[in-house]
């Protein structure tokens, strides 16, 4: 079929109203820009990779994007639409902070998450866009989205390992199976995540506090600096300690497991590995594969251990989180969080400095809510309102609280 034909032919809407086509221009222009934004992705991709597997898996998914954008602006002149003219970045989205911090692996994961999004946002379309030429494009570029996420899905698989029967291989396979099933955790996310939820939990506590204070005491600076820095400290040993007892307890939690499981594989070996089989034949693999892999596994005792405790608690040592990095990074983020919304008040008293407060506040829970997508795979811009949204309604009630409580305290306050 010769879908170029049909993206340049007019199409049942030729005759709707000036609302419909520019409704329908819009999807076009959304649609055309996203494909050509990814078309720059890859090919900056491309140009920047070495290893040849990826280069050429690159290299295939710019050149499917630039046709598809190609079909969409077919359609964009179909309907009387101006030529499209790409305003966005050169290097698309591989220049992004989240995919310069987390390195390849991180990369072909979102960019694996963003074909899953494509294949959804057009699946949608196919029952709203009202217009057949342009069902016809979406079909085309439907199946190729499909082929794009298996692409990616397969680098990544063997990008982590390839099939070996040496007991150590088998349990990187094992690990790398175990990680893309815990993708998106906030576990999995390291002290990274510890730390954005610090900053996050810290700023919220402390602006709280602040809002309160300044309240009961129209801004007085003296008492909100009081409170703020004790709640400040509060909170980011609070933070450390809870941070540095939950990594502890999953180190003892899972040294308690792994001890089980051995005494297991001793006296039971037998029992073990059906156990372990049937869990792997539960996630697709034949019996005979699961037996196999089972077998490869049982040459090292302590792999089948491993393995038998990762099942149980659907996590490998190496995942687990250091103590006293949880406590560090959490303290210290939390600390830094808090001490936002108190240094205002350094500087300035009464209204101005509560108005100042707030500002900086709202902005610092917009960038801290947007960092949040570095280690969620969630859109910036809708995780930074949320946050803010959430900060202006705690600051506003926690306010009023301390006005009223101000009042019934008396002068005296």
């Amino acid at each position: 079929m010769d879908f170029h034909m049909n993206a340049n032919s007019p199409g049942p809407l030729s005759n709707l109203d000036a609302n419909k086509r520019r409704e329908l221009l819009n999807i076009l222009k959304s649609n055309w820009r996203a494909e050509m934004q990814g078309y720059h992705t890859y090919q900056t991709l491309a140009d920047r990779e070495t290893d040849p597997a990826r280069l050429s898996v690159f290299r295939t998914l710019a050149t499917a994007e630039k046709h598809h954008a190609d079909l969409w602006a077919g359609r964009i002149r179909a309907q009387g639409g101006s030529e499209p003219v790409y305003d966005g970045s050169k290097t698309g989205e591989a220049d992004t902070i989240s995919n310069r911090i987390g390195g390849v692996g991180a990369t072909l994961r979102r960019l694996e998450v963003d074909e899953s999004r494509d294949i959804e946002k057009y699946a949608k379309q196919l029952t709203e866009i009202g217009d057949e030429p342009s069902v016809k494009v979406l079909n085309q570029i439907l199946e190729d989205e499909r082929q794009h996420y298996q692409l990616l899905g397969n680098l990544i698989r063997n990008g982590r390992s390839s099939p070996q029967s040496s007991p150590e291989q088998a349990r990187q396979a094992l690990d790398g199976l175990m990680a893309a099933r815990q993708q998106g955790h906030r576990k999995a996310s390291g002290w990274v995540g510890d730390a954005i939820y610090g900053i996050n939990d810290g700023l919220g506590a402390i602006f709280g506090i602040v809002s309160g204070v300044s309240g009961a005491t129209l801004g007085n600076s003296k008492f909100v600096i009081i409170a703020g820095t004790v709640g400040m400290i509060a909170s980011a040993l609070s933070m450390g300690s809870g941070a540095f007892l939950a990594a502890k307890s999953e180190r003892e939690i899972y040294e308690a497991e792994f001890s089980r499981e051995r005494d297991a594989v001793e006296y039971n070996e037998t029992e073990a590995r059906e156990v372990l089989s049937l869990s792997y034949q539960i996630r697709g693999l034949t019996p005979e594969e699961a037996d196999r892999f089972v077998e490869d596994l049982a040459r090292d005792k302590s792999q089948l251990v491993r393995a038998l405790a990762r099942e149980r608690l659907n996590t490998t040592e190496e995942g687990l989180r250091k103590p006293w990095t949880s406590a560090l990074s959490g303290a210290l983020s939390t600390a830094v969080g808090a001490v936002i919304p108190i240094i205002p008040f350094f500087f300035l008293s009464g209204y101005p400095a509560i108005i100042c407060a707030a500002m900086v506040s709202l902005v610092a829970h917009f960038v801290v809510g947007a960092a949040k997508s570095l280690v969620t795979i969630r859109s910036w811009w809708s995780s930074g309102l949320e946050m803010t949204v959430v900060g202006a309604i705690e600051g506003t009630v926690t306010y009023f609280i301390g006005i009223a409580i101000g009042r019934l305290a008396g002068p005296g306050v």
